[in-house]
């Protein structure tokens, strides 16, 4: 559990201990050997430990049932010493039904624990109801000796039906059978989070002084080199220096499709080298690797309650005095029509033991477990019960555009020229590949991929805010942006049209002139991601409004908007303006959801109900968003609020069963 406060940790401790529970301080330094401790911690003790109780009591419990039905219903044959020796059967039940109270005297315990701390739980009930019945029989068993002793023996015949140890052994034997399967289905929630943990390397071959030594992977400190070999896992974030490989990054993103990954790509702790040798350095070690951060997500959204939460520890707290009142009110209405004690008594008990509000406890935390560990397992990491709740009422999703909806890389996307193609690429990569701009290397990229390879331009120069000019072999080349043709008076009449046209989808045209001559335009655009398009009309068919926010011009926006089929868009935001719009839309009544990626979405991430961050973003937008989506792809936005909408709609329907049968149960 996670405790903010003054309190101190004894203080604490004794708290959950006084409640008839264990507490113990959470290690907080998350290397190798704390994730092993956390997966001992994550074992299923408890279901072994409630079977090996539930054979012990089913063993006596079968002895007491042939002691007190089977001769009376079935006439089943007893030991000589037992015939006619009424008394001496009734010690045997007592001691038997003593047997299998010391077997599950843990609800003894915490039940009349409960009891003294005013918070009856579960436990309460079992306990009052099996001590009420063992208590009543003991009684009996007193008064029986007493009518022997006395020699009357119908006395003695009519105590013999008021034996209740069967009762007593028989709630207990069932209510552990319950407790045992219960702790299986919870032992089966964190599946997830142990298979994520499984994926913890335990060793790392680091490569000093022209050797490769094996160390536990908690010695691998930042900017050591190590070394990873096809077939082995990865065992620390880190930026390969040297090889080339296909890394399987299935297990923290979903992905299926190996990445391939060159000098300068980041790989990640957990994920499987597939084809090639490489050599890396160490970026993060310890609880900082991303698979450290997803099992601390994880394993904290499970910890975490979801309102809905709350609304059933507020029933059970009220839902367990109600049932003791119910059931002795049941006993008093039945000893006041005239029935004996030993009937009211059983109607009471049975009160007790069929309210035990075992669902309504379990209803929401298993379900929470269960959502947040498939999503895990899908690449969509969510912080928090509460974000994993509150996801499921947006109404609203609003879209930072470059990066998000877009790749958040221009690329060239037309080549219009009047000559050989290949040789006006090769000519305006020569000219950019002197130019840092993010444009000029979207033309560099675009002639490696088509294998173009271009020359050293003779001269070079760069204008401001306007474009470039540079020569080669004699010949005179400008390329920039229409104003920069007025200037130098080259006419551009005959392409205006398709300029405008290019401008209007979205696109950045840049202009190429030779000896002052139009020579042709390349379009420069950052592309929407192929499945961005499917995610927003998924989004609107669910019945939730998208709104694209982006600080680009009126008219980029608007092209892309276009072919998005997306009518709300608001451009023109300025970084911290993105904030407010968030703040806006929520005062307006609207339930929102922001998406974004770059450190300038932060504080709008924080704003929102729901923050959304896109896994290939920053940090900062990662640390400030309730959801990230390991994949950089926004169909998981979609998954993600599907996921919410599972899990609110399977916990209603635990919520309704749990007291749809106790609301029959009860009355009967």
């Amino acid at each position: 559990m996670g405790v903010e406060g003054s309190a101190s940790a004894a203080d604490i401790i004794k708290a959950v201990q006084d409640a008839g529970y264990g507490a113990s301080l959470k290690s907080k330094n998350k290397t190798s050997a704390s994730i092993n401790n956390d997966e001992e911690a994550l074992k299923d003790k408890e279901t072994p430990v409630l079977k090996k109780r539930l054979l012990c009591s089913l063993g006596f419990w079968l002895a007491l049932m042939y002691f007190s039905m089977g001769h009376m219903m079935w006439g089943w044959p007893l030991p000589a010493f037992f015939n006619g020796n009424h008394v001496a059967m009734g010690l045997l039940q007592l001691l038997l039904t003593v047997v299998i109270m010391v077997i599950n005297q843990k609800f003894f315990i915490s039940g009349f624990k409960s009891l003294w701390h005013r918070a009856p739980n579960m436990d309460a009930l079992v306990a009052l109801g099996s001590m009420a019945a063992f208590i009543y029989s003991t009684i009996a068993l007193f008064l029986m000796s007493d009518a022997m002793v006395k020699n009357d023996m119908d006395a003695v015949m009519m105590y013999m039906d008021e034996f209740y140890f069967e009762s007593s052994a028989t709630i207990l034997t069932l209510i552990t059978l319950g407790k045992m399967l219960e702790a299986s289905s919870k032992g089966k929630t964190t599946d997830a989070l142990k298979s994520l943990m499984k994926l913890a390397v335990k060793t790392c071959k680091l490569y000093k002084d022209d050797k490769e030594i094996v160390v536990p992977v908690e010695q691998v400190k930042k900017g050591d080199i190590f070394v990873v070999y096809p077939g082995e896992s990865i065992p620390v974030d880190g930026v390969i220096v040297d090889g080339y490989s296909s890394v399987d990054e299935s297990t923290l993103t979903g992905e299926s499709i190996p990445v391939d990954k060159e000098v300068g790509s980041m790989v990640s702790a957990g994920t499987m080298n597939q084809s090639g040798f490489i050599r890396c350095e160490a970026t993060r070690v310890g609880e900082d690797t991303t698979l450290s951060k997803i099992i601390q997500m994880v394993s904290d959204a499970a910890a975490t309650k979801a309102p809905i939460a709350k609304v059933a520890d507020k029933v059970s707290g009220v839902f367990v005095p109600v049932v003791i009142v119910l059931a002795v009110v049941t006993a008093i209405v039945w000893l006041a029509v005239g029935k004996p004690v030993g009937f009211a008594l059983a109607r009471a008990i049975s009160v007790l033991v069929i309210s035990c509000p075992c669902a309504l406890g379990l209803a929401t935390p298993v379900a929470i477990m269960v959502g947040t560990g498939k999503g895990a397992e899908n690449g969509i990491l969510i912080k928090s019960g509460e974000a994993l709740e509150q996801a499921h009422n947006v109404n609203t999703v609003v879209l930072d555009k470059t990066g998000t909806i877009t790749r958040g890389k221009p690329v060239v996307t037309d080549v219009i020229c009047e000559s050989n193609k290949n040789e006006f690429i090769k000519i305006a990569a020569a000219m950019e590949s002197h130019s840092e701009h993010p444009l000029a290397l979207a033309i560099i990229d675009h002639a490696k991929e088509n294998s173009i390879s271009y020359p050293a331009m003779d001269s070079f120069n760069a204008i401001p805010g306007k474009g470039i000019e540079a020569s080669l072999n004699g010949d005179e080349y400008i390329a920039g942006n229409s104003l920069l043709f007025e200037e130098r008076g080259v006419d551009i009449s005959s392409v205006k049209e398709k300029i405008e046209e290019l401008a209007d989808s979205g696109k950045t045209p840049l202009l190429f002139a030779k000896n002052g001559k139009y020579y042709g335009i390349i379009a420069v655009a950052d592309v929407v991601k192929p499945t961005s398009k499917e995610a927003i009309e998924k989004l609107r068919s669910m019945g939730i409004d998208v709104i694209m926010l982006t600080g680009d011009n009126k008219r980029t926006a608007r092209g892309i908007a276009k072919d998005l089929n997306l009518t709300d868009t608001i451009a023109d935001v300025l970084p911290q303006d993105k904030e407010r719009v968030v703040a806006e839309l929520r005062d307006a009544g609207r339930i929102v959801a922001m998406v974004g990626d770059g450190v300038n979405d932060a504080p709008a991430l924080v704003r929102a109900d729901v923050g959304v961050a896109i896994g290939a973003g920053t940090d900062v937008a990662i640390e400030s968003a309730d959801v990230v989506l390991m994949k950089n792809d926004l169909l998981d936005v979609v998954n993600a609020i599907r996921l919410s909408k599972a899990v609110i709609r399977n916990i209603k329907q635990n919520l309704f069963w749990s007291f749809f049968y106790n609301c029959i149960g009860i009355p009967l």
